[in-house]
Order: C-alpha cells, then sequence, then structure tokens
C-alpha cells in the first residue's frame, strides 16, 4: 500500500486531484431585504469555488461604479448588467476570506455587500446561486420571494429532519460511533497506518482502516495545555479535488466537538465504496477537518486501496 507523503499545507497527507462525475444539485436561491440589516453590517453573500453566484437587484447596476476590493487571484472579473451582478470564484475560500463587494445603482443608491464562505461550506445548500436583493420589505417581488424562501426553509428542516432518522439507522454512522469511542475490535476494520502529527498547539494522532467495501479514518486531537483557547471543530469535508462540486457522503461522528487547554477528542469517518466510484473506477478522495475558525487543521488521503473486496 502506498505511503501518505507529509508535507505543510498547513498539515498534508497527500493532495489528490482526481477526476470524478459532475453531482446534479438543484439550485440554491436565497431572498435578501436589506431592510432586515443594520445599515453600518453589510450583509454576507456565501459563494462557492467555481460556481457562479448572481445577485438579482430590483433596479438596474452602475458598472462603472460597482467593484470589489481584493478580487485579482480569486474571481473572474465582476460582471454587472441590467439587474443582475455576477460572482464567479476562481476556488473556494473559507470564512475567514472577506471581499467588500459595493454595487451601485443607476439611480446612485449604494449597497455594500461582504462576499465570503459559509462556515458549512461542504453542504450545496450553503452556497448562493441566486440571491434576490430588495430594498423594500413590502414590494410584491419581495412578499412572493419570502414565501418561497419560507417555503424552502421548511422543506429544508424536513429533509434535514429525515437525514438524522436515516443516521440513527446507520450501519456506517454505527461502525463511526464504535471507532470514535475507541471499540475498534467491535468493527470489521482493520487499522493499515498510523501517522503522528503536531501543528501549532495541537497534537494528532491520524489512524488508517482497512475494511470490506468501507474505509475508516479515526483522528485523536491533544489541545496542549498551554494553549489560549478552546479547540473546537468547524466541519469536516471529503472530496474528490478538495471543491465543493465533488463533496461526497461520508459518516462522521466525534466525541467531543470542543478541546479546553489539555483536553482530547476523537473525529471517526466512515465512508462506503460508493463514495469512492467515478467513471474511471474507484478513485482516491481527501478529507479535511477544519476547526471552527476556519483554519485546515488537517487534510488526509483517503485511498481507494483502503477497500477491501
Amino acid at each position: 500500500m502506498r505511503h501518505p507523503l507529509l508535507f505543510r499545507f498547513p498539515l498534508l497527507l497527500v493532495l489528490v486531484a482526481s477526476e470524478a462525475r459532475p453531482q446534479v444539485c438543484a439550485p440554491t436561491e436565497r431572498t435578501l431585504i436589506l431592510s432586515e440589516h443594520p445599515r453600518s453590517e453589510a450583509p454576507k453573500v456565501y459563494v462557492g469555488g467555481q460556481t457562479a453566484t448572481v445577485l438579482r437587484l430590483e433596479k438596474d447596476c452602475d458598472p462603472e461604479r460597482t467593484s470589489m476590493l481584493g478580487w485579482k487571484g480569486h474571481f473572474e472579473p465582476l460582471l454587472c448588467r441590467d439587474r443582475f451582478v455576477l460572482l464567479y470564484p476562481l476556488r473556494d475560500l473559507t470564512p475567514s476570506d472577506r471581499f467588500l463587494l459595493q454595487v451601485t445603482l443607476t439611480d446612485g443608491t449604494e449597497l455594500p455587500f461582504i462576499v465570503t464562505a459559509h462556515q458549512q461550506a461542504y453542504s450545496n445548500r450553503q452556497v448562493d446561486q441566486q440571491v434576490n436583493v430588495f430594498e423594500n420589505r413590502e414590494g410584491y417581488d419581495a412578499v412572493l420571494s419570502s414565501l418561497y424562501r419560507a417555503l424552502e426553509r421548511e422543506r429544508g428542516l424536513r429533509e434535514e429532519n429525515e437525514r438524522h432518522r436515516k443516521e440513527e439507522n446507520s450501519i456506517d454512522h454505527a461502525y463511526a460511533t464504535l471507532l470514535a469511542n475507541g471499540a475498534v475490535k467491535r468493527t470489521p476494520f482493520r487499522k493499515k497506518q498510523t501517522i503522528v502529527l503536531k501543528d501549532g498547539d495541537v497534537d494528532m494522532t491520524v489512524k488508517l482502516f482497512s475494511g470490506k467495501g468501507k474505509a475508516a479514518a479515526v483522528v485523536q486531537l491533544t489541545n496542549d495545555s498551554n494553549a489560549n483557547a478552546p479547540w473546537r471543530l468547524g466541519e469536516v469535508r471529503l472530496t474528490s479535488d478538495l471543491t465543493s462540486r465533488t463533496n461526497r457522503p461520508f459518516a462522521l461522528r466525534m466525541n467531543r466537538s470542543e478541546l479546553v487547554p489539555g483536553a482530547s477528542g476523537t473525529v471517526a469517518v466512515v465512508v462506503d465504496q460508493s463514495a469512492f466510484e467515478s467513471d474511471q473506477g474507484l478513485t482516491d478522495l481527501t478529507l479535511e477537518i477544519l476547526r471552527s475558525d476556519g483554519y485546515q487543521q488537517v487534510v488526509i488521503l483517503m485511498d481507494h486501496q483502503l477497500i477491501r473486496e
């Protein structure tokens, strides 16, 4: 079995860009009524790498007076035409990335926005593909769009409840729970590799497991007793090319989401063989663990050879 390469990014166990099947998902649409936000705080627009986000305005925008600070190297050139502003990030952002977008309408009205990434960016629902911007809450379009927003929120809650229900009965989540609690012998997995790492105040032990039709990773994290703040789990992502477009499903359990100085916790991930499948056969995947502030704590190669027949 191949051994992961170790180098910093900040801590990287191999980055693999593999060609994968494109995933088709329903466009996400959100309504933003500016009167809901204090003028001192610009509303946020959440974007994802290589995914177009469109702002739909009530009035035409002025291309000469519409701009975004620091966009070069991160976005394609800003497009502003009629009542639409188009944003296209070249790659995924983190929540700590914040770009000031100043949209000016033809009547001189200035609309500031903060363009960033959602804390839970691994979910397709967290990327704005169309944002309907309204200044007037009482406008017909605003009322209609708010109704659609409420219906979409209700549908999302139903789907989330259904997902939680399925997770309770999922064998992969049961395995992840056992692994997070150290009960490896009660699972069908065999340990293939152990890697010990340290990044700043955090000590980590990464264990990779092979299973019949499944693979698993267990990461034990210890926050140094001299650390200045607790360590908090932000998100865990599994992709084939480090972008949200190739998110893959997995089962996740962590026995402690916040680690005070001196405390330890374990993150366990179980991945079914179906997540490794592509048009070219089984492909390697990349597991990312991020802190609550968006810092990329560790990146792990999930080699497809972990899957046993």
